[in-house]
Order: structure tokens, then sequence, then C-alpha cells
């Protein structure tokens, strides 16, 4: 068999090109579904992969009607014909699925062929029998296919898992293979910059990476020579920013009454250590029921915000916290800021408020690259389970807070401290002291008898100081996030 080059254009993605490569090499019908927030890079993935075999491509118009899609629809199967006339828009989507079969039959005798519907739930218009129409579709003829596949993708992930992973009708288990699209990873954003031939430093990468994440949409808006601090003001302050209005249009264009998902965004925002569900209930004024617990369904699978279990403590005492960068900056920097200076950025990055901002960005930042982090330390293979952990004290005795446990089978516990600085991080009398405070009073109240390493990340490494000798038993600089 020949070497399939379609996938070669697509940076890091190692997983879903494994994945999508086998659906290539499959021999029986697949149903692939993939989701993830907008503008990470979904049609392009499957554009690219698929692009040696896509007989079809039809997108989804966002609060289109149904009398729209189904226009639109016929105009993707004139394309997909190659045929200069236009084809009659159908009038219900039995007819539309019904003509598509005879569009696409005589292109599968010439090999593997791909459908491709994107913006999948958009296409799902009230009382438009759509996704019926499509389960019976893939049930009755896609399925007799053997050298066919139809790749369902969506940015509203929660939708599709409830609709189309989960789905209780005809699609019930009839996802072949599913994909949930992530950002990019700290190395994958290197990756991608560099192959758009952008040069930076580790640490000019991490500061945009704290800023807008790792969303290769916004990431090839970086032009060659531009510094962190000019990407930051071109794209989030000046005038026609592309990033000033996203906050808004990101969340709408993804849930219904969006308005519940930016009120519970703003209260974790607000909240450095997070929030239990009860006290997000309270923050946001919402039910103690179902709504509250789709919203914040909604809200994971859309990578927006992570669930954290405390060391010790079961499922109903998590810890909420936001995890996208964007939403975090845009909302301490940006919410309420009109157009300013070209020059905004670079005043406001040496302010008190940024320093004290960075140090919790880059605190979010490690938690996303727990799977780099272990394997700076040599246990890829361990089993673990990572949570932060709190400790409030009562009279006369000393709190604790550890933003990151790294609670491992192998009897050992790493009490992770991330430190975001310009230059090299020096351990003061002061510091050392709160340090050997957390490590004293994690191992009198959780009642471990697990070894405690004390494990510092920090961006240019720790100065090994008196303070840090005996204290520290741990040091990696940012640069082991970078790990692939």
């Amino acid at each position: 068999m020949a070497k399939d080059n379609s996938m070669d254009t697509v940076i890091g993605r190692k997983e879903e090109k494994k994945i999508l490569s086998q659906v290539l090499a499959s021999e029986d019908p697949e149903l692939v579904a993939i989701y993830g927030r907008r503008r990470v890079g979904k049609t392009f993935l499957i554009q690219e992969t698929f692009k040696d075999h896509m007989v079809f491509e039809f997108a989804g118009i966002h609060g289109a009607s149904m009398a729209q899609q189904l226009e639109n629809f016929s105009k993707a199967m004139q394309r997909a014909a190659g045929s200069p006339l236009p084809v009659l828009p159908p009038a219900n989507w039995i007819q539309a699925f019904s003509q598509l079969e005879t569009i696409v039959q005589p292109k599968l005798k010439k090999g593997k062929a791909a459908l491709f519907f994107d913006e999948f739930p958009w296409i799902n218009s009230p009382r438009s029998g759509f996704l019926e129409t499509f389960a019976h579709f893939w049930n009755t003829w896609c399925t007799r296919q053997n050298n066919l596949a139809v790749v369902i993708c969506g940015s509203a992930a929660a939708w599709m898992i409830r609709n189309v992973v989960n789905n209780k009708g005809g699609l019930h288990n009839r996802i072949s293979r599913k994909i949930r699209l992530m950002p990019f990873s700290l190395a994958e954003s290197e990756a991608y910059l560099k192959s758009r031939h952008i040069n930076l430093d580790r640490y000019q990468i991490l500061q945009i990476y704290m800023t807008i994440g790792g969303i290769p949409q916004y990431l090839k808006n970086i032009k060659p020579g531009q510094s962190a601090v000019t990407v930051i003001n071109e794209l989030c302050f000046a005038r026609n920013g592309l990033l000033r209005g996203e906050f808004n249009n990101l969340y709408q264009s993804l849930f219904d009454k969006a308005e519940h998902h930016m009120s519970i965004i703003k209260a974790l925002a607000a909240n450095k250590s997070g929030l239990t569900r009860n006290e997000i209930i309270k923050t946001c004024k919402l039910s103690t029921g179902g709504t509250t617990t789709r919203l914040m369904e909604e809200l994971i699978e859309s990578g927006f915000i992570a669930q954290y279990v405390p060391f010790n403590k079961d499922i109903r005492e998590s810890i909420y916290k936001v995890t996208d960068e964007y939403s975090l900056f845009y909302l301490k920097f940006m919410d309420g800021r009109t157009a300013t200076a070209k020059d905004t950025w670079d005043k406001m990055s040496g302010s008190s408020s940024w320093k004290s901002w960075s140090g919790y960005a880059f605190e979010s930042i490690c938690l996303k690259h727990i799977k780099q982090i272990k394997e700076a330390l040599g246990i890829p293979a361990v089993i673990t389970q990572e949570s932060a952990w709190r400790y409030v004290p009562g009279k006369g005795e000393n709190g604790a807070q550890i933003d990151l446990l790294i609670n491992r089978q192998d009897h050992c516990i790493n009490l992770c401290e991330m430190k975001f600085s310009l230059n090299e991080f020096t351990i003061d009398p002061a510091y050392a002291k709160e340090l050997k405070n957390k490590v004293d009073v994690f191992r009198d109240k959780a009642r471990t008898r697990k070894t405690l390493f004390l494990t510092m990340i920090t961006t240019h490494g720790v100065k090994h100081n008196a303070h840090y000798l005996g204290l520290v038993q741990q040091d990696f600089k940012m640069d082991i996030l970078f790990l692939s």
C-alpha cells in the first residue's frame, strides 16, 4: 500500500492522527465523531486527513432555518456531483439523503470515500427531523458501504456527547471512533509556530500561551519578528484586534442561553482557588437541579473548566477551575476596556496586577501538562492522582494550601510549587518558612505515611542557596512543560 501523506501537514495531534489512520485503513464503514471548542482545528484536521478521499462536504449554518440548511445542502451536493447545474433543494431531509446516496454511490467504486458533516449541531434546526433522518441514513445505507467513512464534527461539544456519542435512539452505539480535540500543548504550539517560521524562545511562547492558550486559529495570527508583548497587544488591545470581541462570540456560538455559562466562568475566574458546586450555585444564583449539572458538564466537555477532586476527598467535594487561558486573560485585563494605544500591554505587563495573575496562569498551565511533569519526574508509567489540598486552620493552628499534589502508587507524593518569574527564582527566608509549613501541615493533617517530595517548577530554575538545600528535593525549569 502506498504511504498516505495526507496528514504530514498537521502539526502534533499524534493520537488523533493514529485514530484517523485506522479509519483510512479500515475495510468497514466508519462513523467518526470529532468535537472540541471553536477554532481548535477540527475542520483542518479532517480536511487534511481525508483530502484525497473527500467526496462530500457540508457545513451547518448557525441559527439557520431548515429551509436554509437544505438549500445549503443542495449546493454541497452540486459541488460533490461536479455539476455546473444547480441541484433543486430537497423538501426535507429524507429527500436530501436520498439524493446524496445517488450522488455518492458511483464514487464508492473508486476506493475509500469520506463524507464530512461540519458543525453538525447547527444542522439540526428545531423540528427539522435532521438527527433522526441522519441516523436512518447511516443505519440503512452507510452500514452497507464497506469503504465509506462518515465524519461528523461539532464545536458544541456537550451537544455532541449528549445527542451523538450517547444517543439513545437510532445512533445508539453507532459511533465507531470518537475524538475530543483539545487545544495544542506547549510543545505543539512551539512546533506550530516554527512551521510558520516564527522563532520565539520558550519564555515568550509561555507568555503568549498564558494569554491565548493553544488555539491554532489564534496562534495563526502571530507574525514573524513579533515579541510576546507585541502579539498580545495586537490581538487583544488594538482597535481591530482579532480577540477583542471573541469572548461573547465564543460562548454564544457554542451554548444556548450562554449567559448562564458566562456567569459561571466569571465566578470561577474571580476565585483563584476554585469553587465547589454549591458555591457556584450560590454565587451565580442557579437552581440545585439538573440544569446546573448540565451547565457544568457542557463547560467541562467544551474544555473551559476542569473538575478536581481534593486529596482524600470524594467527588461531591470537587473543586472547579477555569482552564481556558483566553477567558481568564479577557476577564482580568480586557473586559470593559475600550480600544487603546499600541503600547497598552507594554505598560500593563509591568504592573503588580499582571505579576499576580501570571503566577496563577502559570499554575493553570502546569495543571494542564501533568503528563509532561510526570515524564520529567521519571514516573510516566506510575499510576497517579492529581489534586489540590487546603487546610483551613482552627484557633492557634497554621493553615496551608498546596496547588498540586501528585499522589503516586509507588508510595510517594510530590508537593508541587509553581513559580513564574523573569529570572532565576530565589527562596528567601520568609518563603522557606512558608514551604516548610506546607510540608509539616500536610504531613500532620493528611495523616499519610507516604514519602513527600517538595518539587518546584519555575520558568528559569531555582537558585541553590542555603534555603533550597534540604528543603527542595527536585526543581524543573519551564522546558519540561514543552516535552512532546
